[in-house]
Parts: structure tokens; C-alpha cells; sequence
């Protein structure tokens, strides 16, 4: 009960922080796409474009290995440019992924796709993670019920990403159908993270 009460409280103050209350909305949105891609991918590259097990765990290393990568290449982006700019510039390559995953038709146009999902994909949740600190109320006690919520939105996320993957599979016949449908959840929290202040947001 007292942890579903400290949530209350975060959700609560969220109402005084509107910069971080925007960030959460945006997050929450383009998390969703993350996870859902992380999620089905392999489902995707078996019913669509007819990969076996040995196919399916190379594109696991490949996702592994370019991960580390990206979370490095990331790191160093957001040094350079702030956190806000380099999480956008991942979105916008998610958003790319998506596209470019609705016309995939050969298991080296699947692989092409995983490297890029690797680079971004450990980038996108470190720098969210950081944006998120760094934008919390100076004067917070206790970060930690701050965290507490941002997991249970990433957890929320997950499963209405999964739900949606799978309901527009189901209403038109086709996964593509259902990857494009992601591409507009990392749309619309582009929009939402264009109006997170830049003043708000430390290197």
C-alpha cells in the first residue's frame, strides 16, 4: 500500500512540474515503440520474412554487440549536443526503422535493420534514464519513488505497445500493418518532446 501511495504522490507533483510531466508523456510514447520492437521482433522476422532459429539468433548478437556501440556513439552525442537533442535524433532514427521495416523482404534487409535498432536501441534508454535525473525537482528528498514511477510507466508502456502490436495485426491481416503503427507512436512523442524546454535541460 505505501508504494502505491508514493506513486499517487509522484502523480500528484507532476502536476506542479510541467517540463517533466511533458518529458514523461513523450517517453512514455516512444518507449512504447522501443519495447514493442524489442518485444516482437523476432516474431516479425519469422512470420514475415520466414527466418529460422539460426537467422534469428544472429540478429540477437548483431542487436547486442552494435547495442554497445550505440550506447557509446549516444553518450558522446549528448556530451555534445544535450540529452533532449540526441534522444530526438533517436526517435526520429526509430521512426526511420519503422518505415524502412514495413518494406523489409530479405533476411540482409532484416540484419541492415537490427544494426540500426542496435544503435539506438541502448542509446534511447540510458539518455532517457539521464534526461529524466536531470530534470527532477532540485529540492526532491527521495528520488527513488520518482524512479519508481518512471519503471511502472516504462512496464505500462510495454504492454499497451504489445496490445496495439498485435490488435492492428489482428484488424488488418499483416504485421507491417502493425509496424507502421508504431512509427506513430515515436511521431507523436516527437511532438510532445518538442515542447520540453531547452532552458530545463542541462549538457
Amino acid at each position: 500500500l505505501h508504494g502505491y501511495l508514493e506513486l499517487l504522490k509522484v502523480w500528484k507533483n507532476l502536476n506542479r512540474e510541467r517540463v517533466l510531466r511533458t518529458f514523461l508523456m513523450a517517453f512514455f510514447f516512444y518507449i512504447m515503440g522501443v519495447q514493442t520492437v524489442m518485444f516482437m521482433a523476432a516474431s516479425f522476422g519469422e512470420k514475415v520474412i520466414g527466418l529460422g532459429m539460426k537467422q534469428l539468433l544472429i540478429t540477437v548478437l548483431i542487436l547486442e554487440y552494435i547495442g554497445i556501440l550505440g550506447a557509446f556513439l549516444f553518450a558522446g552525442l549528448s556530451k555534445r549536443w544535450g540529452n533532449l537533442k540526441a534522444l530526438t535524433l533517436a526517435v526520429i532514427v526509430w521512426i526511420g526503422i519503422c518505415i524502412g521495416a514495413y518494406f523489409i523482404q530479405t533476411p540482409m534487409q532484416f540484419y541492415a535493420t537490427g544494426v540500426f535498432i542496435g544503435l539506438v536501441m541502448g542509446g534511447i534508454q540510458s539518455l532517457s534514464r539521464s534526461t529524466y535525473a536531470k530534470l527532477l525537482p532540485q529540492d526532491t528528498p527521495d528520488t527513488a519513488s520518482y524512479f519508481s514511477f518512471y519503471d511502472v510507466m516504462d512496464k505500462v508502456s510495454t504492454v499497451v505497445g504489445t496490445f496495439t502490436f498485435g490488435f492492428v495485426e489482428q484488424i488488418t491481416g499483416g504485421m507491417r500493418n502493425s509496424v507502421i503503427s508504431l512509427a506513430v507512436f515515436f511521431v507523436i512523442s516527437l511532438v510532445v518532446m518538442s515542447v520540453v524546454k531547452v532552458r530545463r535541460m542541462p549538457g
